[in-house]
């Protein structure tokens, strides 16, 4: 790189934690880079950006690298670092580098590429993601509620800005971009209601086109998908963020809302009680936090990093293994160790069979919940358990990886 390129190049940021990107051609326009030009460069699945987007393989793992006007990147770069503090799903920040050559002094934000991910037109073109597109909808609109909760108005909710990741037969959806995004902690109804009147407006244009382009057949599609993520959304809030009245001798209630709270993935972060003109009532209100409670769970216990639903799933069969443990050795068996049962004698020698099956690139927590599936399919056909093994084998077996994972 020669010194004007360094020169700006150190006005730019980079986490230390992630490559430098200095040997990249940053000297040719950024719309010009080739295999010829830039050998890191890869093909991923990608939805429709409305900038310049490429991809490149640094030991192993994939940055996106998009091209902004200005100091944009920087812009977005911070905001997606105020939205990964909160924990909040989105793609995740890696830097920012100007480049004057581009453009008249454009910017280059840099992201990890959310492996596994899945752009929504592929859940239309792609046969084998049929049976996920019914859950589109509703990730959308758990993705709002958690954003919302965070305290970060989107502006810009479509289909386009958002990846998909399979978790356990349904859909997590995260955050790409955050252009038009702002922290809000003071989130009003107004910028609710105005983020998803934004929200209705794109997904039903996105749809509809591709319906116009004979992708999928009209009756494929919800009517109103707008509406419905809508409903979905407001459903979802209200079950979140309602205050309850109990008596004040009633606080095994708190602990109730509480566990409905942790089955639906939320986390608690703190507990308020008011008194009210009632005397012997009192105002409950419970604040989530992220949407992460068996997720952070089950990485505490096994160091495994899920998707929530896969997580949640998971810790259901933790819990059972514990209780079997418990009452074999007749005392109660910690959760650790129960934990740690389950990855050595359940989870990873199915791991190893899988991979031995169908190669390393595989969904390996996705197709484990699949073969738990099938398990409890099996079990119930013959009215006891069939174990693990019998129906990892049936599994691979009878379904061709390909059209499940």
């Amino acid at each position: 790189m020669n010194t004007s390129n360094e020169q700006w190049y150190e006005s730019s940021f980079i986490k230390s934690s992630y490559p430098d990107f200095r040997n990249l051609p940053w000297d040719v326009p950024f719309t010009t880079w080739d295999a010829s030009i830039c050998s890191s460069l890869v093909t991923v699945p990608t939805g429709v950006s409305r900038h310049p987007v490429l991809f490149v393989n640094f030991d192993g793992d994939i940055y996106a690298l998009k091209q902004m006007p200005g100091s944009s990147a920087q812009i977005e770069y911070n905001l997606l670092t105020e939205i990964e503090k909160a924990r909040l799903p989105a793609v995740t920040p890696v830097g920012y580098i100007y480049t004057p050559l581009l453009n008249n002094n454009s910017s280059i934000l840099i992201t990890r590429y959310l492996e596994r991910s899945i752009p929504f037109r592929n859940l239309f073109v792609q046969k084998h993601l049929m049976n996920y597109r019914k859950y589109l909808l509703d990730a959308i609109a758990g993705l709002l509620v958690q954003i919302h909760l965070g305290g970060i108005y989107w502006g810009d909710c479509s289909l386009s800005n958002t990846l998909f990741r399979r978790d356990a037969g349904a859909l997590s959806a995260y955050l790409v971009d955050a252009e038009t995004a702002e922290v809000s902690p003071d989130f009003s109804p107004t910028m609710r209601h105005h983020e998803l009147e934004i929200m209705e407006d794109n997904i039903n244009a996105e749809l509809e086109d591709i319906t116009i382009r004979n992708i999928i057949h009209k009756d494929d599609l919800h009517s109103y998908p707008g509406a419905y993520i809508r409903l979905r959304y407001q459903a979802l809030w209200e079950e979140v963020t309602q205050e309850e009245y109990i008596k004040k001798d009633e606080h095994y209630r708190i602990n109730d809302r509480i566990r409905a709270l942790n089955s639906l993935g939320y986390s608690i972060s703190n507990i308020e009680l008011h008194d009210t003109d009632l005397g012997d009532q009192l105002r409950v209100r419970i604040v989530v936090s992220d949407r992460n409670f068996h997720r952070d769970q089950l990485f505490g216990l096994t160091g495994l990093d899920m998707e929530e639903g896969q997580a949640q799933i998971v810790m259901n069969e933790i819990h059972e293994l514990k209780a079997t443990l418990s009452r074999d050795k007749g005392s109660e068996v910690p959760m650790s160790v129960a934990a740690h049962h389950w990855l050595t004698q359940l989870y990873e020698p199915i791991q190893g069979i899988i991979q031995s099956e169908a190669g390393e690139s595989v969904d390996s927590a996705e197709l484990y919940c699949h073969i738990l599936e099938h398990k409890w399919y099996l079990s119930e056909e013959v009215k006891h358990d069939v174990g693990h093994a019998n129906a990892v084998q049936d599994y691979l077996a009878n379904f061709r990886l390909g059209n499940r994972l």
